[in-house]
This record gives C-alpha cells, structure tokens and sequence, in this order.
C-alpha cells in the first residue's frame, strides 16, 4: 500500500512536469512572435544602422580627446570605452559645428550682420570742478602801511570789479604829497614859471611812492593831502586766500587778497590709460553734474597733463567750461563725454557677438545649413553697443549674438577640433597654451610615459581619473617614485596627447580617490590603429 502510494506520486508529478514544459514551450512561441516585430520596428525607427550603413566613416575617434584620429574601430587608448565613428555627413569642414534648427532655437541663438557705417568714439571719464588757474589775480601792497580798515572779511566772499577790499594809510605818501602841494602853492602865487620842472619832479617822487595815475590826479584836483590807499578788486570772483586782518602792517609787495575768477572753470577728468589716445586737446566734451542734472554744460578739452596716477592707471584731462551764472563751484563731481572724430566706412558687428578668450577676440559666424564656425578678429573702437572689426570680417556676414557659449560646448560634445578657447601649436609662431594643473598620485613609471591617478583639473573641465602622460624630454625627477603624492602641469600636444610640463613631489597632500568608472588605462607609446 505504501509503495502505491509513492508510485501515484511519482506518476502525478511528471504529470505536472510535463504540463508546466508544455505551458512553458508555447509561451516561448508566443513570445518570440510578438518580439520579432516589435525588434524590427524599433530598429526601423533608431536607424542607427540603417541610417549610418550609406554613410561614409572618416575616421574613429574619442570624444574625450578629438584630436586623435583613428583609422578602424576598437578600444579607446584613453577611456574604457569603444571608439565612436565620425561620418561624412557629420564631419562637415575642420572646425565647423553643425546644429540643426530646432537645436538652435532651443539653445536661443540669435545672429547679426556685418555693416559698415560711421562710428563714433565716445569715452565717458568722471571728474571734480576746480579752480581756473588761469583767472587768477594777486593784489599786493605797492607801499608801506598800515591796513585801517577791511571791506572783505572772510575767504569764498563774493566781490565783484572794483569793489573796495581795503583801506591802507600810506605814511610815504604823506612826505611826497606835500612836497608837490607846496610846489604847486608857490606856482600859484606868481613864482617863476621855472617851477614847472619842479612839480614835474614831485609828482614822479609820487609816483615812485605807489600811487597810481589815477591817485595822482585826485590830488592834484582836490589839493589836498590824501594818506589813505583805497584797494579795489581787479576782476569778479570769490576771494580764494585772506591775508590780512585790521591793523596789520604791511610791507611793499606783500600779497594782501588772491582773487579767482569763476566766468570759466575747469574740471579735471580722469580718464582711462587705455582709453587715452582717443583724447585729445581740442576735442569737445559735454559736462553734467549731480547737482544739475538737466543742465548741460559744454566745453573742450585744453590740456592732456603728462603723468599716469600709479593707483588708478588714469591720465587727468583738463577741461575748460563757461560758467557766466556762477552754478559751477570747485568741488563739484561732474561726468564727462568725449568726443572725436567719426570713423567712416568702417565694419561693425554688436558688441555682445565679441568674445574675450584673454588673448583673442572671437566670434562666432554663421555659414548656413546650421554650420557655425568660430573666426579671429581684430577689434578697434567701441560704443553705443557697436563695436569695430578691423579685420577678420566682411560686410554681409552673419555672426552669432546669442549663444555663443553654447554653440561652443557643442562643438566640444561633437568633439570639433575648433573651439574658441584652443589656442594655437607651440610651433605655429604664436604663444603656446598654459600648462593645466593638478594633483594625483603616481600609478606606475616607464620609458617614455608616466601614469598619474589625479583629481579634477578644473580648466580641462576633466573629473577624478587614472591617465597616462608623456614623460618630457628633460625627463622626470630623480627622486620621483611609484605611490608618491605629485603636483604636475600637463600641456597638450598637436596628436591630442598631453605632455608633462612640470612635475614635484606633494607629501602634504593625500593621493585622491578614484572612482573605478573613470579609471584610464595608461597611454601607449603609438596607440594601435592611429592614422596616418
């Protein structure tokens, strides 16, 4: 009974066994009908074979470094990662980037065209209101005396021409006065007429007294004694120095009042070391103030002072302004715009389509069918949001004012070999490209290349990764040795490669860590595969 029992055991589960293979079989059927379409259209719709199998590969590449070219597919020499085709189609011209209108509309980028007019320089300088030194007067003392009384009483009064300042009495004029009075007394009671020669002598002893013409002849038509100088002011202005008080005495030649005139004023205006050669003597400015926001003042420039201000890199322009009301005072912060003559005929493009790479002006210019290629220019003056080509550039081309910067990265997604930020090959005649810092530790030594497992190097825009570099020709340093914390420079080279420019020892800093996914084999020699 019990071995009945196992028997109808056994029996049912081959039963079920062979049930469930059954079950299983005709999903398997089932499914593989259903995949095969569904594998066909998806690989209809990638096109990634169909589409590419017509098109021609140039060469293989790694997107990471663009420069190297290789001539059959395999494994990068430089990531863990297959090499990518470039096609024909896709390729276009050295240095170009293709982007496809809906691209370009994503990434906003808007273009300009290269004109040719008339252009302006307008340089704006900011500086303060002073005196003009060249409206100046000195009133002195022409005699000995004793100052009696003031009329001005404080510095920055107001006077106008004319307008008493002081009274002096004059003890030398008293002696000189009363020798010609007598005289003139005894002509006029019938002496002889040889007396004439006599007043002619006493009214130069007068006049060698300080008294003036003027002076003189009030004497002689009032005949009377007159031992007081009256001092007037010789110009209007402001009374910029007083130096004398009631009672004082003063000597012959001692200055007494500096008068500055304000009918004209200057400002000196600090204008920019780079910007000075558009500023020259003569050139008409515009002036305005806080003080008189809707007043405009006008004027020119009538010196260019020969001296730089260490501190802010400035030359100071002196400008000379009419100021018949008086609104301008020293002190005074005024802003100032130059003006030159007009540039003619020449190229213009939007000044935001100029990019400064630091050694370079650069632009990118549009050549249509989405193809954009980044051109060297040499740039001239620049205002009013225009800015002058002098060369690199042709009336009627189209350059990109808009993303710029975009259409860069994406040169350097495609792995373009132009990009805006390269610069030239050392042996090209031009600068060569500054060396890129880091900091790794040494993985291993050979012959002719060195593999360093370093951190970011931010101006690569490069993360963690183990890499080989070229050792240079100098070579390594004696005391350099595998699992030692470094501090190098890179510089690339014209295969794409990079070369160690310098590299020292770093006991300070601990080796990074790296990441297994962005580990890189070390660098062949002669990578297999490399084109001609």
């Amino acid at each position: 009974m019990k071995h009945q029992k196992i028997i109808l055991a056994l029996a049912a589960a081959g039963l079920i066994g062979a049930g469930g293979y059954g079950l299983y079989w005709t999903g398997m059927n089932q499914g593989m009908k259903m995949a095969a379409p569904i594998t066909t259209d998806s690989a209809a719709a990638s096109g990634q074979k169909t589409g590419n199998a017509d098109k021609k590969v140039l060469y293989w590449h790694d997107p990471m470094v663009p420069g190297q070219k290789f001539d059959k597919p395999g494994k990068s020499p430089f990531m863990d990662m297959q090499l990518v085709p470039v096609y024909a189609d896709d390729a276009g011209d050295e240095g170009k980037v293709n982007i496809s209108a809906r691209v370009q509309q994503n990434l906003g980028i808007r273009t300009a065209e290269v004109t040719k007019g008339n252009l302006e320089s307008v340089v704006e300088a900011v500086g303060s209101v002073a005196y003009n030194e060249r409206d100046v007067a000195v009133v002195q003392a022409r005699s000995n005396g004793f100052v009696e009384r003031l009329y001005v009483r404080a510095p920055l009064d107001s006077v106008k021409k004319g307008q008493p300042l002081a009274e002096l009495y004059v003890p030398e004029w008293v002696a000189a006065q009363e020798e010609y009075l007598s005289v003139r007394r005894m002509q006029g009671s019938g002496v002889d007429a040889s007396l004439a020669l006599l007043i002619d002598g006493a009214r130069q002893r007068m006049r060698l007294a300080g008294m003036s013409d003027d002076q003189i002849r009030g004497v002689e038509a009032s005949g009377k004694l007159q031992p007081r100088l009256t001092i007037t002011a010789p110009i209007g202005g402001v009374i910029s120095e007083l130096i004398v008080r009631d009672g004082m005495t003063v000597m012959t030649g001692a200055p007494l009042f500096r008068i500055n005139g304000l009918n004209t004023i200057w400002v000196n205006a600090e204008v920019p070391e780079n910007l000075s050669a558009q500023v020259r003597p003569g050139n008409a400015v515009e002036a305005r103030t806080p003080a008189l926001p809707a007043t405009v003042f006008k004027g020119k420039v009538s010196a260019i002072l020969p001296e730089v201000n260490f501190a802010t890199r400035t030359l100071k322009a002196r400008i000379e302004l009419a100021n018949p009301s008086g609104q301008l005072v020293p002190g005074m912060f005024a802003t100032i715009n130059f003006t030159s003559a007009p540039h003619k005929d020449v190229l213009l493009v939007p000044t935001e389509a100029v990019i400064q790479t630091g050694t370079r002006s650069v632009v990118m210019l549009a050549q249509g069918d989405g193809k954009f290629i980044p051109v060297d220019v040499v740039i001239g003056t620049e205002t009013n949001g225009q800015t002058e080509i002098r060369k690199g550039l042709e009336t009627g081309q189209k350059v990109v004012v808009s993303g710029q910067f975009l259409i860069d990265s994406e040169a350097s997604l495609k792995g373009t070999a132009t990009r805006m930020s390269d610069m030239p090959a050392p042996d090209s005649g031009k600068a060569a490209s500054p060396p890129h810092r880091g900091e790794g530790k040494v993985e291993s030594i050979a012959k002719d290349q060195i593999t360093i497992s370093h951190g970011p190097i931010p101006t690569l825009q490069w993360g963690p990764m183990t890499m080989g570099f070229k050792v240079p020709v100098s070579g390594l340093p004696k005391n350099l040795a595998v699992g030692d914390s470094v501090v190098f420079e890179i510089r690339p080279l014209k295969d794409g490669m990079f070369e160690i420019a310098t590299i020292s020892p770093n006991a300070a800093a601990p080796a990074p860590e790296m990441n297994n996914a962005m580990k890189m084999p070390a660098v062949p020699a002669k990578p297999a595969g490399a084109a001609k």
